[in-house]
């Protein structure tokens, strides 16, 4: 069982050390440290670790609310990003909702960014995700949580599944930061949360993300210091489009010291 410590923070499963967020301080990563958090071997190990260990939760308590966790799907539990996600965009109870259009989440997982901005003032939701498993999950956590009637849920390879018209107030990936090999193949669904195989996935949603926005909406991702950002502005500057850093926050994990970034992405011209 998972317990919670805090409205934030979260105590993970015992297979994983307990980590706290911290404000940016110090320098950037040594370059041994910084290639250790961009190997996606790690990220693999990782993720094969989740899926299969034997104290795998079926819910968890997070944010005063029981979540439950359906296999093959990313377990918030076992790392810091969703709450640093929600750091990063604020969530919460003084959180200013989208107010010209619906909020969008790629990547929605076990729903839990999508049920909170629901419940914090979110008039409607989008929850998007290539798995059929965090799609189910999704759905099972809206209605846990009484927000079904707001939260709509999607099987979709990023903007695949939508409209093609339809367009959003903001639009928010915290993304499979850590940049597998081109041509890697995935052996899991639940491995295509971790790693993102040549930048394919961040590429496309750096292309499209800022040309589903409504008037005045905004399109964010969620990168760290486990991702290539240099890669990711060649992207930016070969799709036609431009990233700012709006946010930063650093989090200890065992040796590393992990910078999450939310980032902002705009048309050139816009």
């Amino acid at each position: 069982m998972i317990k919670e410590t805090s409205t934030d923070t979260l105590t993970i499963a015992p297979h994983v050390a307990a980590r706290r967020r911290t404000a940016v301080a110090g320098a950037p990563p040594c370059p041994t440290a910084a290639h250790e958090a961009r190997d996606y071997r790690r990220s693999l190990e990782r993720a094969a670790k989740s899926r299969t260990c034997a104290d795998r939760p079926r819910d968890f308590s997070f944010r005063g609310r029981r979540w439950e966790l359906m296999a093959d799907v990313f377990a918030p539990t076992d790392s810091p990003s969703t709450g640093v996600a929600l750091e990063l965009l604020g969530i919460g109870a003084d959180w200013q909702p989208p107010c010209t259009g619906p909020f969008l989440e790629m990547g929605c997982g076990a729903g839990v960014i999508s049920v909170l901005a629901a419940l914090s003032g979110a008039g409607q939701v989008y929850s998007c995700d290539i798995n059929p498993a965090a799609v189910e999950n999704t759905w099972r956590n809206a209605v846990h949580a009484d927000v079904e009637d707001r939260v709509h849920v999607m099987q979709s390879d990023l903007f695949a599944a939508l409209p093609p018209g339809k367009r959003f107030g903001q639009i928010f990936f915290s993304s499979n930061y850590v940049q597998a090999p081109v041509g890697f193949r995935y052996r899991t669904m639940h491995e295509r949360a971790y790693v993102d195989a040549g930048y394919a996935v961040h590429r496309r949603y750096i292309a499209e993300a800022p040309r589903r926005l409504a008037p005045g909406g905004r399109a964010l991702l969620h990168f760290s210091s486990r991702g290539d950002l240099d890669a990711l502005h060649r992207i930016a500057e070969e799709t036609g489009s431009r990233l700012r850093v709006v946010r930063r926050i650093r989090v200890p994990e065992r040796t590393l010291d992990i910078e999450h970034q939310l980032i902002e992405i705009t048309a050139v011209g816009d």
